[in-house]
């Protein structure tokens, strides 16, 4: 984003608002970027109805504030990613009416990652429903990046009308920033949480949902119950929390802390 932006090229950013924040759909310039924030309703923290209507309707609400907001504007390139894979009509409303060239990051291959997580079955209605949304929305794309050659692979194999020449690896990425460390900072964070001095302590933030894997978390924290050079601190929020929370609170890690 900011890398478009430096070289001189205007950008645009739609991006979701859950409702839970309890803001309207706002359009503004921050810091040389225009940004269109469209109110949705919620899709993470809650349960699996809301999600998939909100996942359902998210598309239409873009499309929506982008003919309202973004009317008079005329895009070059489009770029989107995965989650969610519903912005089919979006991309493709877009790439008719401008000419744009299309690129999707395809971080998450749903609806496949769900049936993994046996949250529907293949034979299912809602698979096949999002099966025909992926399938157009990889149509639709010019370019599709993907997280490791084994997505690339797995993508090519699994869907034979994509050209192979528009498959390619383009992972997550970071501007890696110089740090500086202020020792008696550190010592003083660590102290307030009650984290131990002198340990290599691992941090996990963010979502704690299934796609995390919360399982396999839960084993790796019971297979370094005993090891004392090590510290967990894990925080974060999502549908399987509760999960760590009971392990926390049954088996109490002595290496180890939960935040919410």
């Amino acid at each position: 984003l900011m890398q478009f932006r430096n070289s001189g090229h205007k950008v645009y950013v739609v991006s979701p608002r859950e409702k839970r924040l309890k803001l309207p759909t706002e359009y503004v310039n921050e810091n040389g970027v225009n940004f269109l924030r469209v109110k949705i309703g919620n899709i993470t923290k809650t349960n699996l109805i809301e999600k998939g209507i909100s996942t359902l309707m998210i598309e239409s609400l873009f499309l929506k504030e982008i003919k309202k907001h973004l009317n008079d504007v005329r895009f070059d390139l489009v770029i989107y990613s995965t989650p969610p894979i519903t912005f089919e009509k979006v991309i493709r409303f877009i790439k008719k009416r401008d000419g744009a060239k299309t690129y999707l990051l395809l971080k998450d291959i749903f609806p496949q990652n769900a049936v993994d997580l046996n949250m529907f079955s293949k034979r299912s209605l809602i698979y096949w429903y999002f099966r025909n949304k992926e399938k157009k929305l990889y149509q639709n794309s010019n370019y599709i990046g993907c997280m490791s050659p084994a997505n690339v692979e797995f993508v090519i194999k699994h869907n034979p009308a994509i050209s192979r020449d528009i498959v390619e690896v383009c992972p997550n990425s970071i501007d890696p920033l110089n740090l500086n460390i202020d020792s008696d900072k550190a010592k003083a964070i660590k102290t307030k949480y009650n984290i131990p001095i002198g340990k290599t302590v691992f941090i996990y933030g963010g979502n704690l949902g299934k796609p995390q894997g919360i399982d396999f978390l839960i084993k790796c924290l019971r297979s370094n119950k005993d090891n004392e050079q090590v510290y967990f601190v894990i925080a974060g929020a999502g549908t399987e929390f509760y999960k760590l929370r009971n392990y926390f609170e049954s088996e109490k890690p002595r290496n180890a802390k939960l935040f919410s």
